[in-house]
């Protein structure tokens, strides 16, 4: 353990409070003493003496008293859906901060999460995209010795994708299926992503690096495999292309957050399955045990079984 007063300072912008937040925390926090920029409150951080700004990162105005003594930078801030009204400030945020790193010699690494290519009308339409890619463009103009991880499906305990499919298929008994399902995924478990970032932290800077899991599902193979996880056989609403698009746009507008319109978009475009990260000096977490230990942690909250035992390992 290194000595707290001359632990090395990050910059954690977004916070510690999502999947790749609560990673971020467990890798970094023995080694680093951490300054988190975010809105609300999380209780890990204050568990672990995190130094906590309250601050929206699109109004911040100046990052020079946040940047104050950092040498590692990690940006997590986005959204998952919104109009441009709601990705504009946050990107131009982020792009005061880019700035500013390239201007602070103590910055040793610029760490920002990005995501891989979408369809191209995508890419080019979809607030959410579009001004990712603005700050993604920005940051590689720099001379920021920055570094762009873009990693596929992401999980991890409470996760809000495949802990959620598990969730619906076990509830209702059904799972839509979009398309055929001959596309392709390759899940990356959150604490491989923290880990990569450390691990990244000793190569060459300005890189920008698309990350896979250690195994590249079909994606109905990946959802069967949930079903055998649940103890249950396959059972499918087979929709169309254009009528997955359709459903996903109607619960959208409904309220709900379970999947959006381009998010099936992307995943029937086959743009989700890169090959697996091969740097880390030990094997990157297979998707399946997860599963299964998800499933466990599914059963044991609905059949009572917290009444009269211990919960399964993982738990």
């Amino acid at each position: 353990m290194i000595p707290a007063d001359d632990r090395p300072r990050m910059l954690l912008v977004g916070g510690g409070g999502g999947l790749v937040g609560r990673a971020i925390l467990r890798e970094f926090a023995p080694t680093h003493r951490i300054r988190s920029v975010h809105r609300h409150p999380v209780a890990e951080e204050t568990r672990l003496g995190v130094e906590w700004v309250r601050a929206d990162v699109g109004g911040v105005r100046s990052w020079a008293d946040l940047l104050e003594g950092c040498q590692l930078v990690v940006n997590l801030a986005w959204y998952r859906s919104g109009s441009a009204r709601r990705f504009r400030p946050l990107a131009d945020g982020l792009l005061r901060l880019t700035e500013e790193v390239a201007a602070s010699p103590g910055v040793h690494r610029f760490v920002h999460l990005s995501v891989p290519d979408a369809p191209s009308h995508l890419e080019g339409e979809l607030p959410y995209l579009y001004y990712k890619r603005r700050v993604d463009r920005a940051i590689e103009g720099t001379a920021a010795p920055y570094l762009i991880l873009r990693p596929t499906m992401l999980f991890g305990r409470s996760d809000r994708l495949l802990t959620v499919m598990m969730r619906t298929m076990k509830r209702f008994g059904r799972f839509p299926m979009f398309g055929d399902g001959e596309y392709h995924v390759s899940p990356l478990a959150s604490q491989d992503l923290a880990a990569i970032v450390r691990w990244e932290l000793g190569g060459t800077p300005r890189r920008s690096l698309v990350l896979g899991g250690p195994e590249r599902w079909r994606y109905r193979d990946l959802t069967d495999r949930m079903w055998s996880a649940l103890g249950r056989p396959p059972r499918y609403w087979q929709l169309s292309p254009a009528g997955s698009r359709r459903i996903a746009s109607l619960l959208e507008h409904l309220g709900s957050t379970l999947i959006y319109e381009y998010e099936v978009e992307w995943l029937l475009s086959d743009r989700l399955g890169p090959p697996p990260y091969e740097g880390l000096p030990r094997p990157l977490v297979r998707v399946a045990p997860f599963l299964d230990e998800t499933a466990a942690q599914l059963q044991f909250r609905s059949d009572g079984s917290h009444h009269s035992g211990s919960p399964p390992k993982g738990s």
